[in-house]
């Protein structure tokens, strides 16, 4: 029995919108870094996954939770 490599692609998620990922040697937190020139709330979001499905790790940006002090 041969081993077989499979190519994983990941995806981020935030806010139901499905992100590509930028460069696939990039931690997920750099990720989210450099999201966040678009996304703001991304510099202190949760990370949640990666969740297997048809072949892609999709990881879930959520926003902290937290108020003004």
């Amino acid at each position: 029995m041969a081993l077989e490599i499979a190519n994983v692609i990941r995806f981020f998620v935030y806010n139901g919108t499905k992100l590509p990922d930028i460069n696939p040697t990039f931690s997920v937190s750099k990720i989210a870094e450099l999201y966040s020139a678009a996304y703001p709330e991304l510099t202190n979001a949760l990370i949640e996954g990666p969740v297997m499905k048809d072949g892609e790790a999709i990881f879930t940006f959520s926003k902290a939770a937290g108020g003004k002090g």
